[in-house]
């Protein structure tokens, strides 16, 4: 517990940090101090990170569906966007000081004076006044100024008091640098900091824009044949539907899982595998959005093994309305399909509800010289598949990473991340999902389902 409490400590803080910088650089530094402009971007690093937390905490709490998706919207967008705004930010502190030499370059070269002032004052061609000149001496004084120096002091003395330009006194939220030669508007750094914070502002608007778009219009189907030893040949070229990480909830609902289970008809498949993490919340909230996928159509049916997001949203309601929509569960479980075994194991995080997996219940009578392929939604269980002798094993989990650069983190925690790779005989295939969670935006890892066709080598 006093660990956990730490945790939450070291995050919340680290948070505070980030949100301090923001405000720094896209507020305090581009802003007129008492603005408007000011005022309202404080208020905005304020509320925005407020709304985070109540979307990430309102569906453990239990409050009511229609204000979890109005605190989802705001706070999940803003998660994404301050983590692409700081990056874009980072990177603007290498520019910063390049732009800042470069100004001051430019400044100088064009100041009055310097590209000139070594050349002799031409010679005025008007005659001399004949203006009789005093032979009289001209007695000195003690700190008494000569008379050409008297002349010209008056000049000297108004060019130092004269007023500053507006902006240079640091009022602007600057730290007090001169503005360029000539210049009226604000001072060179302010200006810098302008085009740097407004850069890194287009560009985190413009990635997560993209991302959001990419994750609202569907995912994209993928094909990709795996080659199984032990298939038997009447079953060379059978289609599995992969779909993971639906995620419905206050963001994604109806019309996501309509746009899913039309991409999976249209690729007319044998079989459908939803593998783990369908939702993200009740069956009382989720329902109606689960509903089309009772329209799955494949010749061998629709099958579903539990995500550790089924087991934080009610598994056993949720287990018992997939049935209704006519998907079978496997919950520690295989069936027989022609030509191989398909098993399904309940996700790890069911271990917390006493419901984990059991790959002994699932697999450990079968009949080894056939074919296996394994439902299991996170790959860390890969190595128990190796053990019980499956052929293949068919994941989600990851994302992919979902956010750049969440895929390196993502690496340290699961085996694969994304794609086909082989530990000893058995093949492992992992899904980036065909939803997201928290952010509906992602980043270098594009939503998919997948078609794994597989291939027999008897054939």
């Amino acid at each position: 517990m006093l660990l956990v409490s730490l945790v939450l400590v070291l995050v919340v803080g680290l948070l505070g940090v980030v949100h301090w910088y923001v405000w720094r650089r896209l507020v305090r530094d581009v802003t007129v101090p008492g603005g408007p402009a000011r005022r309202l971007g404080t208020v905005a690093l304020i509320v925005l990170p407020l709304l985070s937390l109540g979307a990430l905490t309102a569906g453990r709490a239990g409050v009511p569906f229609p204000l979890q998706q109005a605190l989802a919207w705001p706070g999940f967008l803003w998660l994404a966007l301050l983590l692409y705004v700081v990056l874009a930010l980072v990177v603007g502190e290498a520019v910063r000081p390049l732009l800042l030499r470069a100004l001051d370059r430019r400044a100088a070269a064009t100041a009055p004076g310097t590209a000139g002032a070594a050349a002799p004052a031409p010679v005025s061609a008007a005659p001399v006044s004949a203006a009789p000149v005093s032979a009289a001496p001209v007695r000195a004084t003690a700190g008494a100024p000569a008379p050409s120096e008297a002349k010209e002091a008056p000049e000297a003395s108004g060019a130092s008091e004269a007023p500053a330009s507006p902006g240079t006194d640091g009022a602007d939220g600057t730290d007090g640098a001169p503005a360029s030669p000539g210049a009226a508007g604000p001072s060179r750094r302010l200006f810098v900091s302008r085009v740097v914070g407004g850069a890194a502002a287009a560009a985190a608007l413009g990635t997560v824009g993209h991302g959001t778009y990419g994750v609202l219009r569907g995912p994209r189907v993928k094909r990709v044949t795996v080659p199984l030893a032990k298939l038997a040949r009447g079953a060379h070229g059978y289609r599995i539907a992969v779909v993971s990480d639906i995620h419905l909830g206050p963001i994604l609902g109806r019309a996501h899982t309509r746009r899913i289970v039309d991409a999976i008809n249209a690729t007319q498949p044998d079989l459908v595998a939803v593998v783990g993490d369908m939702v993200d919340g009740s069956v009382e909230d989720l329902g109606r959005a689960a509903e089309p996928l009772a329209e799955l159509r494949a010749r061998d049916g629709s099958f579903f093994v539990t995500g550790n997001h089924e087991y934080f949203s009610g598994a056993e309601e949720w287990v018992d309305h997939v049935r209704e929509l006519g998907m079978r569960p496997l919950r520690n479980e295989r069936v027989e399909i022609a030509g191989f075994d398909l098993a399904g194991v309940n996700d790890v995080a069911g271990e917390n509800y006493g419901d984990g997996p059991d790959f002994a219940a699932a697999l450990g009578d079968r009949d080894r010289a056939r074919a296996a392929v394994l439902l299991a939604h996170q790959p860390v269980v890969i190595h128990d598949a190796v053990e019980h002798g499956v052929d293949l094993q068919l994941s989600g989990h990851t994302h992919g990473g979902q956010l750049w650069p969440g895929n390196f983190l993502a690496e340290l925690a699961n085996p694969t991340v994304a794609g086909l790779e082989r530990y000893g005989d058995t093949q492992l295939y992992v899904s980036r999902g065909a939803g997201a969670w928290g952010p509906p935006v992602r980043v270098g890892a594009p939503s998919d389902i997948t078609v794994v066709e597989l291939a027999s080598k008897q054939a």
